[in-house]
């Protein structure tokens, strides 16, 4: 029997990216301490509040099958959420709720793409993007970014990819790089959408986590709301991850068919989660702030390790939970330093390669430990890779 070229052709036919992540579990599940600084994994649970709230629903008879497009209490939570920090008008008839981000970016796809038509992403991306473009039939094409501009997306680097395009795809702030778009990018980012008539589909998951500037939903610019699909999610904001409960945002019309998609795929998200997610948001910004502090602080102890040397990069980490580091000093691609330092020191990083070419010869650091063992981890990453440059110069 022959499986559909679609799930054979996810990654096709090479690594999904993940590969040193899988290692280092492999070496954790033999018993071996390994420093993880690979995914964006909160290294706080869920806030108490929040599991008594879920708790009360769940106990409360909140079990069953809950409303397909979500509650109306959540999609109302969500909309006046969205309204009060955009601008943009947004009801519950703009608001469709997810199993998490990630379903989210799926049924954007969907609604946009033709099989066969191509949707564009910015490398380096979120390992996930390319599949999730190939899985709604479409072909994923990457827009490569730069260091040298702090990877900030050039407006003539997409418009020489957008013939043929209909769709996108962005993330500010941004993982894997941690930069905030400016609005100069989004602007551009606009400009190009509305001259070539595409699909935006703009990432939004780490919008609580911004240390420098401010974070602006290209939804709000002139001309773009009736054209863009907003993914939000509980995950990074709230570090719910495994309550799995995230959002599209889109035309009114647009959520209507996405409804019935998640009618024949997901068939919603359960109640007492939905309870939850409503209650962490009408919790307020002190408790957003609260679960963004820990990486505001780590951020500033980065910065002050990785300016004390300079034989490892730092760029600029605006936003969310990650540090992109260049460590082109030792000769090494990411995937070699990354496999190297997990060989010699017992820390696990993600390669840049695992984003896109555009990230190679970097690393990716997630400030997911607690600060002592991060100002440690990147002690040693810093002396790791000043050896390996010394050691390439005498060579």
């Amino acid at each position: 029997m022959k499986l559909s070229h679609r799930i054979t052709n996810l990654t096709e036919g090479g690594s999904d990216g993940w590969d040193v992540f899988y290692r280092a579990r492999r070496m954790i599940s033999e018993g071996q301490a390994i420093t993880e600084l690979t995914i964006g994994e909160h290294d706080i649970g869920t806030d108490p509040v929040i599991l008594d709230a879920m708790d009360a629903s769940a106990r409360g008879g909140h079990t069953g099958y809950a409303m397909v497009p979500g509650t109306d209490l959540l999609r109302d939570t969500v909309a006046a959420r969205v309204q009060i920090r955009t601008g943009v008008k947004t009801t519950r008839d703009n608001v469709l709720i997810t199993p998490g981000g990630q379903a989210a970016l799926f049924a954007a796809h969907i609604a946009a793409c033709n099989p066969g038509d191509t949707g564009l992403f910015l490398d380096p991306y979120y390992a996930t993007y390319p599949g999730t473009i190939r899985a709604a039939g479409a072909i994923a094409r990457p827009v490569q970014t730069h260091a040298m501009d702090a990877f900030q997306p050039r407006e003539s680097e997409i418009e020489r990819f957008a013939g043929g395009a209909v769709s996108l795809l962005i993330n500010t702030p941004n993982n894997p790089t941690g930069v905030v778009y400016s609005q100069d990018t989004l602007n551009a980012v606009a400009n190009v959408c509305k001259n070539r008539d595409l699909w935006l589909v703009s990432d939004e998951v780490y919008d609580t986590q911004v240390w420098e500037g401010n974070h602006l939903s290209p939804r709000a610019l002139p001309g773009m709301a009736e054209r863009t699909l907003v993914v939000g999610s509980m995950s990074k904001s709230h570090a719910m991850t495994g309550s799995r409960c995230g959002w599209i945002i889109g035309p009114e019309e647009v959520v209507e068919h996405l409804i019935n998609l998640a009618t024949n795929t997901t068939y919603g998200v359960p109640g007492f989660i939905q309870d939850a997610a409503s209650f962490a948001l009408n919790s307020g910004h002190k408790l957003e702030e609260k679960i963004a502090e820990p990486f505001r602080r780590r951020r500033s102890l980065a910065m002050q390790v990785l300016g004390g040397q300079q034989i490892v990069g730092l760029i600029p980490a605006q936003g969310a939970m990650y540090l992109m580091l260049d460590i082109q000093a030792t000769g090494l691609t990411g995937d070699s330093f990354a496999n190297a330092l997990l060989d010699s020191h017992k820390i696990a990083v993600m390669p840049g390669e695992s984003f896109g070419m555009a990230a190679a010869g970097h690393i990716r650091v997630a400030m997911t430990i607690a600060d002592e063992k991060l100002v440690s981890a990147l002690q040693t990453i810093c002396d790791f890779a000043a050896q390996l440059a010394e050691n390439r110069g005498a060579a």
